[in-house]
């Protein structure tokens, strides 16, 4: 009897997301936004992946989104096969190295459907069809990737140069050549021809061949992905890798392998596909009012003279006159306002902020924890407000702080606190202080969650200011 075939979609989930500021922040980027919907990109991309042709995902992660990633998925009630955890991205092609090395153990004649965590695709039938046409190419040898049919001269994409059909292999065509992002008037020639696909970043490929071409082509990137999963460490529902892979690298599956390698090939596909890249490409993507406006977030905006613009906020009033083809953002206490024409280039305006003291350190204000979440509300030179979310049956860790003192007050839910020798409950509207140096915990025993406004007050305020004694997720100093 064959043996069954086993797809497993290997979802990177690594990128930062900077030209999609202020909304996507290095702690919380635009694959765990729900951006499109009122789902993540991130689970949209499970979701895609749920059906009985695929077995359970792969996740590769940045380790700091960990706790966020571990949440949707328990949202939607898929399992993965692992998280793997990252300290620092180095790209696709080692993300997609260690992915197959974990898979070889396991299941070495294994397909791996690569796919970004940050992709839109509207038309899943398409999708669906284009796996089931780069399948047996992938059986084959192949190193198949999805090549978009375009709509239009776009400068923001690679391309793909795609030749003959391959005999026996409907669907799938060779790879003449891939083409960097090229200006607007041989984007045109491109799309005149005919022949030029977009480059989508996806793929599909058996994990032994795979581990050839790296091995081949990238020997130094081979091995330390090896030694990255040999070494690596099992930490509750995560698997963290090795310092070893950070000894790589950085270099896309594109430029390392497929430039290279025999055997490539593409289907092309209508797959109503965007990588949503920048805040104009949401603008073609959303519901547009009668003079041609998306207005997104909490819809706390007005116009007035405005045109085909896209106006986005999550909490303050964003009034807009007379502009046409902007793109104003209120996000996190941040205000971006750009062209839409100019939407690509705010990966440069946040490479300035890291050069620039005063505002480099622009608080991300929505924190995700294993025990649920806080927000900074207010801040300033020795006090910090916040809001705390812990989840059922969680609790925080057992800890002090050297340098300040802190007041919680419920506003929702129940609160078992220990505050040194003693333990006690506060009900919704109670409060409590916890002075420098206690020892303390704050647990929600309920089937509810627990909100507690925090003001911490002192010298120092950093969230280095913690030393745990005892706690659930091995985080004890």
């Amino acid at each position: 009897m064959a043996k069954e075939l086993s797809i497993c979609p290997v979802i990177l989930s690594g990128g930062a997301g900077t030209r999609l500021w202020p909304l996507s922040r290095r702690l919380y980027p635009k694959q765990l936004l729900p951006l499109v919907g009122d789902k993540s990109m991130l689970q949209q991309t499970l979701l895609r992946t749920s059906t009985e042709k695929f077995s359970k995902p792969l996740i590769v992660a940045n380790e700091e989104h960990r706790f966020i990633i571990a949440s949707q998925l328990q949202e939607l009630g898929i399992d993965s096969r692992h998280i793997v955890l990252e300290a620092e991205g180095r790209n696709t092609a080692p993300a997609a190295g260690v992915a197959a090395c974990i898979l070889e153990q396991t299941e070495p004649d294994a397909l791996m459907l690569v796919l970004p965590a940050d992709h839109v695709i509207t038309d899943m039938d398409a999708f669906y069809k284009a796996v089931d046409s780069a399948t047996p190419a992938a059986q084959e040898g192949y190193l198949v990737t999805f090549g978009i049919q375009p709509t239009e001269a776009a400068t923001g994409y690679g391309y793909i140069h795609m030749g003959d059909g391959i005999p026996s292999l409907d669907g799938c065509v060779v790879v003449e050549s891939f083409v960097e992002k090229p200006n607007r008037e041989v984007a045109q020639q491109f799309l005149d021809s005919g022949k030029y696909v977009w480059n989508s970043g996806m793929f599909l490929f058996s994990v032994s061949s795979y581990m050839h071409w790296l091995k081949k082509l990238e020997p130094e990137v081979f091995d330390v992905c090896q030694q990255s999963v040999s070494n690596a460490e099992k930490d509750q529902d995560f698997l963290r890798l090795s310092g070893d892979i950070l000894q790589s690298k950085s270099c896309s599956i594109d430029y390392a392998i497929m430039e290279h390698a025999d055997k490539i090939a593409v289907v092309p596909a209508d797959l109503g596909w965007s990588d949503v890249g920048a805040w104009s490409e949401l603008w073609n993507l959303g519901k547009k009012d009668n003079e041609g406006n998306v207005v997104d977030g909490n819809q706390n905006v007005i116009t007035e003279d405005v045109q085909n613009s896209y106006l986005y906020s999550d909490g303050p009033l964003v009034a807009a006159l007379g502009i046409e083809d902007a793109v104003v953002v209120a996000a996190d206490h941040t205000i971006l306002v750009t062209h839409k024409s100019r939407a690509q280039s705010v990966k440069q305006l946040v490479e300035r902020l890291k050069e620039t003291p005063q505002l480099k350190n622009i608080p991300q204000l929505n924190i995700y924890r294993p025990w649920g979440t806080y927000k900074i509300l207010e801040q300033g030179q020795k006090f910090k407000v916040k809001q705390l979310v812990i989840n059922p049956g969680k609790r925080i860790s057992l800890q002090y702080h050297n340098q300040r003192s802190e007041h919680w007050v419920v506003v929702e839910g129940k609160a078992h606190v220990t505050c040194d020798d003693k333990t006690f409950v506060l009900e919704k509207n109670q409060s409590t202080y916890i002075p420098m140096g206690a020892t303390h915990r704050l647990e929600n025993k309920e089937k509810d969650i627990l909100k507690v406004i925090e003001v911490q007050s002192g010298d120092y305020l950093g969230e280095d200011d913690i030393v745990r004694i005892e706690d659930d997720f091995q985080r004890v100093s």
